[in-house]
């Protein structure tokens, strides 16, 4: 069985003229990858004013893009043999601690590797299905740089129960940042609403101007400073995409290891990709069961590296 193919079209506006189209479709399709964009040029099916051009082309305003993407086999569905770091588990949930680098569903550019895949394999395909085959079980997501607690659901009655609880905003969900710079206040409160970067379409920002921007809301305490540096737990009280790197950022206190809202930083050397946030606590109500569980997990290695260099500093 295959995935329906998909097209789609824009018009290319002032702000994306005079761009390379490999470049112009990277920053219009953030869920693809260089490559697959490559590829898609490559293998013609990508049409500039219905003409095939290749990915060097310097777009005009006013050209209309045109994009086909062929079928895909549904590859998402397969279980592979990965290790899993299970914090809990029984015939309903599963609460795993994700390691950075691994992303949670497949998804172009993401074939395999995934935490589903590993689900499936671990599980013997029993995830609930309301995501459909290419996010079984998956309720919440964390990004591919970001380690920490995930729940999983068995069934589709585990994953409604759980759903309901995001819904209303009653899962405890804390996480660990090391931000640059030294946040003044020892406690606060980020509550500025997140949308799609008005450019960029990588990143969020924070969009009070959009009446479409969904509200967001981050409680922040001090746990530690260091010279030039701070450690941070941050509460989520919702869950948009990339909510703790925006709002740090916003307040001027960039995720270190996050080039993406902020910049590398000249003080400290770090051996990983992406940011030094990590999903440290997962709270909620059994779905099935209603008992209060709540899972603490300990610091990653890349994590405690990185304090024990900043106290030295």
């Amino acid at each position: 069985m295959e995935i329906k193919s998909e097209k789609t079209e824009f018009i290319v506006d002032e702000q994306g003229s005079f761009t390379r189209l490999d470049k112009l479709l990277c920053l219009r399709m953030p869920e693809f990858t260089r490559s697959k964009i490559v590829s898609l040029i490559d293998g013609n099916n990508v049409r500039v004013n219905g003409i095939v051009e290749s990915k060097s082309y310097k777009t005009k305003t006013g050209d209309r893009i045109e994009i086909s993407i062929p079928p895909l086999k549904e590859f998402e569905t397969t279980g592979q043999d990965i290790p899993l770091d299970i914090e809990y588990e029984d015939a309903d949930i599963i609460v795993v601690n994700k390691p950075k680098g691994m992303v949670v569903h497949p998804a172009h550019g993401n074939e395999d590797g995934t935490l589903v895949n590993a689900l499936l394999f671990h599980c013997d395909g029993t995830l609930s299905g309301i995501n459909g085959v290419m996010r079984p079980g998956i309720v919440h997501r964390i990004d591919k740089d970001t380690s920490g607690l995930l729940v999983a659901a068995k069934n589709d009655a585990a994953h409604n129960g759980l759903a309901e609880q995001f819904s209303a905003h009653t899962i405890i969900r804390e996480y660990r940042a090391i931000v640059n710079g030294n946040i003044k206040n020892d406690s606060g409160t980020v509550d500025k609403p997140i949308a799609r970067h008005k450019t960029d379409r990588k990143r969020m920002a924070c969009r009070p101007d959009l009446p479409s921007a969904k509200r967001a809301i981050t409680h922040y305490t001090v746990l530690q400073r260091f010279n030039g540096f701070t450690y941070v737990s941050c509460m989520l009280e919702t869950g948009r995409t990339h909510q703790i790197r925006v709002h740090m950022s916003e307040m001027g206190h960039f995720i270190i290891g996050d080039t993406v809202y902020g910049k590398k930083s000249d003080k400290i050397n770090i051996d990983f990709e992406g940011q030094c946030l990590h999903a440290k606590t997962l709270g909620f109500k059994h779905p099935i069961t209603g008992k209060d569980m709540y899972f603490d997990s300990k610091l990653p290695d890349y994590f405690q590296q990185v304090l024990d260099k900043i106290s030295k500093l």
